[in-house]
């Protein structure tokens, strides 16, 4: 007798907390608390752009926010030496092309003239053969010396083309061997003093502090309604809001959609936050 009375009790038990976990699931779900840890911004792999080899680097810098400071140069002094040898031959050439420019200036006021003599001889009756000849063969000649000096001309302008573009290709792989940060948190330098980089090879780790962000994994449910939701970080409400959903679910959570909020800059990358949506 005892023995029924209990299990009906149990069995009554039993009921009530099937039914209050009916009613407490759907609250479950709608308030699940979510732990993101605190990540910059951007992680970024910086990566030459060039090859050369590695003369001066500043591990000093490494776990640093760096202002505005050069962490990694590489060798230039080939390419400064060819740099002056063409800025100095730019310089010649602009010296020459002003020179045939002044030259071309005094052949086409020649040529005008034996042009406008010949034509006037030629139609005279009193004039010899010779005299004409003469004329056609001066004419001809300073057409001849004009067409060449606007063709030296042309290469000449040319060359300066050429040389200034070389000039502006020396100037960019120049800078591009002088590793400067402004603002970037240095995280670790993957190169020596001494190393011999090609273009491609990763030469440092960098991470962007301006602002940070919390990574979440929601499942399909979390995501209806979720513009209209408040986000509570550590119990306390915000004004943050979901900065970005994939629309696809994550490759290891694979139930799950990765979902990004951006916040402040914060003291403490890598600290866990409570994260709620409500």
């Amino acid at each position: 007798m005892k023995k029924a009375y209990h299990d009906i009790i149990s069995k009554k038990e039993k009921v009530k907390m099937r039914i209050s976990l009916l009613f407490l699931s759907p609250l479950l779900l709608f308030a699940k608390v979510h732990y993101a840890k605190v990540e910059p911004i951007e992680d970024i792999t910086l990566k030459s752009a060039v090859s050369a080899q590695v003369v001066m680097t500043k591990p000093a810098l490494e776990g640093t926010n760096v202002q505005n400071s050069t962490i990694i140069r590489l060798d230039s002094k080939i390419d400064k030496i060819e740099l002056e040898s063409s800025q100095k031959g730019i310089q010649l050439l602009e010296s020459m092309v002003q020179v045939n420019e002044n030259v071309l200036i005094a052949l086409e006021e020649s040529l005008q003239r034996h042009q406008e003599y010949y034509e006037r001889i030629e139609g005279m009756m009193t004039a010899s053969n010779t005299q004409k000849d003469n004329a056609f063969y001066a004419y001809i000649t300073t057409k001849t010396q004009y067409l060449s000096t606007q063709e030296k001309l042309d290469s000449l302008r040319k060359q300066q083309l050429d040389l200034e573009y070389k000039i502006a290709l020396l100037k960019d792989r120049i800078q591009k061997k002088e590793i400067r940060l402004h603002q970037k948190f240095l995280y670790k330098l993957l190169v020596s003093k001494g190393d011999f980089v090609n273009a491609g090879t990763p030469l440092a780790q960098l991470k962007d502090l301006t602002r940070a962000k919390l990574v979440l994994f929601l499942e399909r449910e979390e995501l209806k309604g979720l513009k209209s939701k408040t986000i509570y970080i550590n119990d306390k409400p915000t004004k943050y809001t979901i900065h970005k959903v994939w629309s696809v679910a994550d490759e290891k959570y694979i139930s799950s959609y990765r979902a990004e909020i951006l916040i402040k800059p914060h003291n403490n990358f890598s600290e866990l936050l409570k994260v709620e949506l409500k």
